[in-house]
């Protein structure tokens, strides 16, 4: 077991001034949160815990990371404040980290545990059945349309069912996901909705649209549920009607097969010197400071992504597959454009629409932004968070 602990931490929200955040809890009203998480990965729903750690303090929490499958995020988070233990897996089967999480919540007086993933929750189920901890499970996307692998996401599904028995309460990211969860045959008493959040970043420095060429961009750990092909196929009809547009693809590949795959069609499309495969990337806000329209083409697996929020909460405009949450955020025609997933053309329309000037940018931007702070902060989603938690302690909100 290794903790990391030190005193770096990323900037809170702009939302929220210090009159309107809460007033300080009291010591004896602070719960211990563990957070069982993978950490293989630093995708958005990693960057969303991430910001909940930063907030969860100013509603009563102290929370808390155990990574069983450390690789990326341990080092690349940026809540460096908060303790992280690492109870690496060695294989599908070890149960070894079971024994390591009880210890630690006995330890250390841990008031609740929480999973996200099929993985994690059967860690965590384990260690909640055994110390009498309550288990909340936070519902990011359906793990049964999780990849391409039909029975890769039979068995992940089996895994979170049986881990899901003994959760006190579901955090669902968006309204479909709830739906997801309610037609598996979960009580509704036991599901909340608690959208994902991103920082504000208001005020977003002023840019004029491109005059000359668009660069479209995208962000994502890049694999086949993505829709990459689809986002270059609908670059290529951009191009071959004359219209001046580049990508920007910003996020590592999920295997080199499929790395290569692409980088193939890039090249098959004509497209190799107009793409850019950037990799992966812990500045967000960065890589969408270079984007002119930010596109996920995404055809399924999408509870509600943190990156559209960030792109929202940077003013550019969004252009997204009409997949599971994402339309909850994104009102087609007022804060972006919504397209049919798996569709090049229908893409390459939308995304026409907006550099023809069919559709106006600046007002997309501007109603982005300001829906975003209005209903998708990280300050908001940690009060969620932290009202679920509550309640499944007895506390009132």
């Amino acid at each position: 077991m290794r903790i990391q602990h030190s005193a770096f931490s990323i900037q809170p929200s702009a939302v929220g001034s210090p009159k309107s955040r809460n007033p300080r809890i009291p010591k004896s009203r602070v719960h211990k949160v563990l957070h069982v998480i993978n950490g293989e990965v630093y995708g958005g729903a990693e960057r969303a815990l991430d910001l909940l750690a930063v907030h969860l303090g100013r509603f009563g929490f102290e929370p808390a990371f155990a990574c069983i499958k450390p690789a990326l995020f341990p080092k690349v988070r940026h809540a460096r404040q908060t303790p992280l233990y690492e109870f690496p897996m060695r294989h599908r089967a070890d149960l070894r980290p079971v024994g390591q999480l009880v210890r630690i919540i006995r330890r250390e007086g841990y008031s609740l545990v929480y999973a996200h993933t099929a993985r994690s929750v059967m860690m965590a189920s384990l260690a909640s059945k055994i110390t009498g901890v309550p288990l909340v499970y936070h519902v990011q996307s359906p793990t049964s349309r999780d990849t391409a692998n039909p029975w890769k996401n039979r068995i992940n599904a089996l895994v979170e069912r049986l881990g899901l028995a003994r959760a006190s309460a579901l955090m669902a990211v968006s309204q479909s996901m709830a739906e997801h969860v309610r037609r598996q045959g979960f009580p509704e008493e036991m599901i909340s909705v608690v959208p994902n959040g991103a920082p504000c970043r208001e005020p977003v420095p002023p840019r004029p649209a491109s005059k000359t060429d668009w660069t479209l961009g995208t962000v994502a750990l890049l694999r086949p549920r993505k829709g990459i092909d689809v986002l270059l196929k609908a670059l290529a009809i951009l191009r071959s009607q004359g219209l001046p547009v580049r990508l920007r693809a910003a996020g590592p590949f999920e295997t080199p097969e499929y790395e290569c795959r692409m980088k193939g069609l890039a090249e098959e499309l004509g497209l190799t010197a107009v793409v850019d495969w950037t990799g992966f990337t812990r500045d967000v806000d960065a890589e969408l400071a270079q984007m002119d329209v930010f596109v996920l083409p995404s055809l399924f697996g999408e509870g509600l992504p943190l990156v559209v929020l960030e792109a929202m909460a940077a003013s550019v405009p969004v252009v997204a597959s009409r997949v599971e949450g994402t339309p909850e955020a994104i009102r087609d025609g007022r804060d972006g454009l919504i397209f049919e997933p798996g569709n090049p053309q229908d893409l390459a329309v939308a995304l026409g629409r907006i550099i023809r000037g069919q559709v106006d940018w600046h007002a997309l931007r501007a109603s982005a932004l300001g829906r975003h702070a209005e209903h998708f902060s990280d300050v908001q989603m940690a009060a969620g968070v932290a009202g679920v938690y509550r309640r499944v302690l007895g506390e009132s909100d």
